[in-house]
């Protein structure tokens, strides 16, 4: 899929370091990105500033959740698995009709290395339940540290598994992990995305133990 047929790309969340170190590498590979934050102001300054540090390779625009919702063909979720239930709940009239592509993983503690599972079996299974059937959730992302990630010149070094029921709709995540400068993994129905969010703590626990932030996972064989 070329990254002109995703359409406008909105990224909840994208003024934290995760959302905004993809919107970077999106809008720097072409693609038409919008971040949201809780404030209109906060989105747009935020938005202004990652502009300036793409030094004319793309633009990214600003809005409160909502508004960037609204304006967006596919949704990124990039926050806090406890932020997760109040966010969808806010722009849930600007998701029909959308793929809403969920980044967030349940993780416990100050440094995040504990996996505690989803009660609805995880993270993006419940929040398909919220968004209903008129939205299409894909789990990709969890994986990916978010500290190279506004730095051009660094090869994020993992491979992205990309949850989701259809084919079609992975695709979508496909197209954006390779626009990030990644290969993505078809891996099966949304219902195993519980693995790859666990899988986030574990590398956060990797990642501690080697005294390193670039830990990812690499699928061989394929």
């Amino acid at each position: 899929m070329a990254t002109q047929q995703l359409g406008t790309i909105a990224v909840i969340g994208g003024t934290g370091a995760e959302g905004s170190g993809f919107a970077l590498r999106w809008a720097g590979a072409g693609l038409d990105v919008v971040i949201g934050s809780r404030s209109n102001k906060k989105g747009e300054t935020v938005a202004a500033e990652l502009t300036d540090k793409l030094g004319g390779q793309g633009t990214i625009r600003g809005a409160d959740n909502l508004g960037a919702c609204e304006q967006a063909d596919v949704v990124v979720l990039s926050v806090p698995y406890e932020s997760q239930e109040g966010i969808l709940a806010s722009i849930q009239s600007g998701l029909p009709g959308k793929i809403l592509v969920t980044l967030v993983a349940p993780l416990l503690g100050e440094k995040k290395g504990r996996y505690v599972p989803a009660s609805g079996g995880s993270a993006a299974l419940e929040a398909q339940a919220q968004v209903g059937d008129d939205v299409t959730v894909v789990a990709a992302f969890q994986n990916v540290g978010a500290h190279h990630l506004a730095d051009f010149d660094h090869v994020i070094d993992c491979d992205v598994l990309i949850c989701g029921g259809k084919r079609a709709d992975r695709d979508i995540a496909i197209t954006l992990a390779e626009a990030a400068g990644m290969r993505g993994v078809h891996a099966g129905v949304l219902q195993n995305a519980a693995i790859a969010e666990g899988l986030t703590a574990l590398l956060i626990s990797v990642n501690a133990a080697y005294k390193t932030r670039s830990a990812g996972i690499r699928i061989t064989g394929i």
